[in-house]
C-alpha cells in the first residue's frame, strides 16, 4: 500500500513553515525585562474584544486563549494573546 505522501508533505511544509517562522522570531527578538505591572494588567483581560470609547480616544482590549491538539489523545499547546490598545486623536493648532 503506498504511503500518502502529498498529505504528508502537505502537513510537514505547513507546521515546519510555522516552527521556522516562530523560531526565526525568538533568534531575532531580544529579551526584555518583565514588567509585573504589566503583566497584572494584561491577566485582567476578559476573553474576547472590548471597546470603550470617549470624545479623545478609543481604547480596545483582547484575549484569545485556545489548545491545540496535534491527535486527539496527545499532548497540546495552549495559545494565549493579549492585546491592549489605544488611540488618540487630538486637533493640534
Amino acid at each position: 500500500m503506498p504511503l500518502p505522501l502529498a498529505y504528508i508533505a502537505g502537513f510537514a511544509m505547513k507546521y515546519g513553515a510555522a516552527a521556522l517562522v516562530t523560531y526565526a522570531a525568538m533568534r531575532t527578538v531580544g529579551q526584555l525585562p518583565k514588567s509585573q505591572p504589566t503583566e497584572d494588567a494584561l491577566d485582567q483581560v476578559n476573553e474576547g474584544l472590548g471597546l470603550r470609547r470617549s470624545h479623545e480616544e478609543l481604547n480596545a482590549a483582547g484575549r484569545l486563549r485556545r489548545i491545540i491538539r496535534l491527535s486527539k489523545t496527545g499532548r497540546g499547546v495552549e495559545i494565549e494573546t493579549t492585546a491592549l490598545i489605544r488611540v488618540r486623536l487630538r486637533k493640534v493648532t
